[in-house]
């Protein structure tokens, strides 16, 4: 890293707390270094109490912009210039690009996932996809799903106190986008089931399946897939969860989350390099 370091290196953070553990400096150093780009990519310790002045520090060393995640991601919003149609419809900012002094927050985890699909030869646009979880990555997948062209998608999540979020998030796709999508109690597993009896995907984005919660998924038995259904969990690690354990024992096609992952970075990569991530050389890199 030191070798490629100059007086004319441009910063690139990450702004999240906790964030020591995070992978994404390694991916995107090598990244800079493999295509011989000036950048470098550092992590800072920031939560919602630091976050206002790590953004004026953005601006006053004209940083090229950051990635943003936990506990700041919707906090972030307020701090930004304009917003990207997708950041804009799920009230969250995961990436920021600075255009010549003016922050553009954009939302690339549901590009990430889309992009993730297409690399694994899943065509779900104009098709239906069911799925779990109405969270933050649930929710960046829904918006980014319906502003790609899916026709319709049921969402099944737990009725606990963030409920009516998940009620405003689908009510504002319907109102903005030509998809249809249709939230449902995921305690009422024979309409899970019925609605997965006609999707083309079948998509997890809950924890359930990672650390606390390894080992377990809320589908109650392989009844409930059939070899034309594709089944995508955006859980990574472990990277064979036991949801997608069953739906290959059942002949599903299926996909992990290490797509996404990789594929949100590179999406942010672009943003701020105008060039296109390495996908081929970062996957031999990560093993994927």
């Amino acid at each position: 890293m030191a070798e490629r370091i100059t007086g004319h290196t441009e910063l690139i953070g990450l702004l999240a707390y906790p964030i020591r553990h995070s992978g994404s400096p390694a991916i995107h150093n090598e990244a800079f270094a493999y295509l011989g780009l000036d950048y470098a990519y550092l992590a800072f310790e920031v939560d919602n109490d630091t976050l206002e002045d790590a953004i004026k520090g953005l601006r006053a060393l004209k940083m090229v912009g950051a990635n943003v995640s936990m506990p700041n991601k919707i906090k972030v919003c307020e701090y930004m210039d304009k917003l990207s149609v997708a950041a804009e419809m799920c009230g969250a900012v995961n990436t920021i690009v600075n255009e010549d002094g003016v922050l553009a927050g954009h939302i690339t985890d549901g590009t990430g996932f889309m992009r993730a699909l297409k690399d694994k030869g899943i065509d779900v646009i104009g098709k239906k996809m069911t799925m779990a979880g109405s969270g933050g990555a649930a929710s960046a997948i829904q918006v980014q799903a319906a502003l790609d062209g899916v026709a319709e998608i049921s969402v099944f999540n737990i009725r606990d106190k963030f409920w009516g979020n998940a009620e405003a998030m689908v009510q504002k796709i319907n109102e903005n986008t030509q998809c249809k999508v249709t939230l449902y109690d995921l305690a009422d597993l024979d309409r899970l089931k019925a609605e997965m009896a006609d999707s083309y995907l079948f998509t997890n984005a809950t924890g359930v399946g990672m650390k606390p919660m390894e080992g377990q998924t809320y589908i109650p038995d392989a009844s409930y897939f059939r070899p034309d259904l594709t089944v995508a969990d955006i859980i990574y690690s472990p990277a064979e969860t036991k949801l997608l354990k069953m739906a290959k024992e059942a002949g599903c096609k299926t996909m992990n989350g290490m797509g996404m992952l990789l594929f949100q970075g590179a999406a942010s990569f672009e943003l701020w390099t105008g060039k296109e991530m390495p996908v081929a050389h970062m996957k031999e890199i990560l093993g994927i």
